[in-house]
């Protein structure tokens, strides 16, 4: 059974930081392109980052860039998102997903974890 479970979602401050946490297991993590997408009710996702699968290559949306940063231990079955410099427009279900930005829509999603940035 295919499981990505994310955690480390909460409320925190504009301009403050949250860690998530993606813990994979049943696939073969470390072959796999994988993303953080977020989704804010009545709207349809974003894809925020992605990751290869070797680790080497990384890419941010714009609206992230250089405030987000991602990273995977593959050793660990496990993916990461620092986020930085929070915004309040940041506040999303944030999403670990199989693929990179051309195929997640076609892979496995977790059940998400709420980020909400306000004061």
């Amino acid at each position: 059974e295919v499981q990505l479970a994310e955690s480390g979602g909460g409320l925190v401050q504009p301009g403050g930081s949250l860690r998530l946490s993606c813990a994979a297991s049943g696939f073969n993590f470390r072959t796999y392109d994988m993303s953080w997408v977020r989704q804010v009710p009545g709207k349809g996702p974003e894809w925020v980052s992605e990751i290869s699968a070797g680790g080497g290559v990384t890419n941010y949306a714009d609206s992230v860039k250089g405030r987000f940063f991602i990273a995977r231990d593959n050793a660990k079955n496990t993916m990461s998102l620092e986020m930085d410099s929070l915004r309040p427009e940041d506040t999303a279900e944030y999403y670990c997903v199989t693929g990179g930005r051309m195929d997640y829509m076609a892979g496995y999603w977790g059940q998400g974890t709420q980020v909400t940035v306000s004061s």
